[in-house]
Formats: C-alpha cells, structure tokens, sequence
C-alpha cells in the first residue's frame, strides 16, 4: 500500500464526508473520522470505485456494508463523547467498527457469518487497528465477558431490543438501532437510566434484518 494511494483514498474520504456533511448535521469528531477512514478498502473487489458514493454496497451471504450516509447518522445518534466501550452487532466487513475506534477507545463488534468475521479481523490485524474486537456469535447474544457497554449500537435492523443486551449496557449509556415499523426501519435511540429505558425515534433507515444463529 503506497503513501500516494493512501493520500488518494484520504482525498476521496473528506470528499465523502463534506457531502455527508451537506445532507444532515455531524459533530466535527464524526466528521473527522469519516474524512480519515479509507472506506475503499473495506468494499468488495470490484466495487473500490463506489466506495466513496453515498450508496449502500453487497458483501457476501446477503449482507450489505451500509452507506456512509447513514453510517454517520447512526455514529451521530450514538453521541460518542465520553464513551469508553462500545458494543457493535452486526460487524460485516467492518466500516462501521472502524469509524468507531476513532471515536471510542475500545470496540467490541459480533459478527454472525464466520466468513465476514474471518476477513473483518484480518482487515483491522493489516491496517494494524487494536482497538477493535471481533467475535462470530449471534449478534443477539451480545458479548457479555466485557459488558457494560456505555453504548451498544445495531448495525441490522430488529423488532424489539433483546432484554439481554439492555443489561449488557451500562446505566447511563444510549443504544441506537433500526426498529422495524409497520413497513418502515426508524433509528432509534435508547438511554437506560436508573429507573427506566428512554426511547427517541429519529430518523428512516434502511438496513438488512437481524438474523438468528450464526453462519459458517
């Protein structure tokens, strides 16, 4: 990998994130780690070349690396500031993951294909990127050894939250996901308090649909 080809992909990325920037309102630190994430390399073959278009791209076993639009609009509904820890479901070629570690020390993400899980972790092993964990699991499983999370954030959609994974995360800490709704996927973001579980409904989505089991 050349210092020029990086340059070139950094060039392409604040590109990206000054469009993204245009459409909805980010926090500077979201915008930064947009601008200074090399979405290129975590696309299929192929695809390098619509890597930096504001589109959804396939992975393999019916999965998909979601559009660096709504990406962004899930890290912004996450308010990373002051987080520690940071669950992640759903890790597919792991963009999302990677966003992430820029924001939040350390990043625990579940992936349920073995295959994607496999390449997620060679990836970041490459990229020489430590903070970031990956796990083949059901996502619905969360990952308890390390909880609480000070936030959990889905990257496929569900109907409802599993109890499980709201006591995986810490008193104070927010959970955004895609809540199915009638026909539509909404971000959603949850604050669990003391007492109670806050819900704030913020904005349309459109993600693949949580999937029980794992795949090999």
């Amino acid at each position: 990998m050349s210092d020029f080809q990086k340059k070139i992909r950094l060039q392409k990325s604040k590109k990206m994130a000054d469009e993204i920037a245009k459409v909805c309102q980010i926090d500077k630190s979201v915008y930064d780690a947009l601008a200074n994430s090399e979405r290129e390399l975590f696309v299929p073959k192929g695809f390098g070349r619509h890597a930096y278009k504001l589109d959804a791209l396939p992975l393999v076993a019916d999965q998909w690396i979601s559009s660096p639009l709504t990406v962004a609009k899930m890290t912004e509904a996450l308010t990373c500031r002051g987080a520690d820890s940071v669950l992640e479901i759903g890790c597919g070629s792991g963009y999302q993951a990677l966003i992430l570690s820029k924001l939040i020390r350390r990043v625990f993400s579940v992936e349920r294909v073995e295959r994607l899980a496999k390449e997620a972790k060679e990836r970041f092993k490459t990229l020489g990127i430590h903070n970031i964990n990956v796990r083949f699991d059901d996502g619905q499983n969360g990952w308890r050894e390390y909880a609480p999370y000070d936030r959990i954030l889905f990257s496929a959609s569900i109907k409802a939250i599993p109890e499980k994974l709201f006591e995986q995360l810490a008193v104070g800490g927010v959970l955004v996901a895609p809540i199915e709704k009638n026909d539509k996927q909404i971000i959603t973001r949850f604050v669990k308090t003391q007492d109670e579980i806050q819900k704030e409904e913020l904005d349309d989505c459109l993600f693949v649909p949580v999937v029980e089991g794992k795949a090999r």
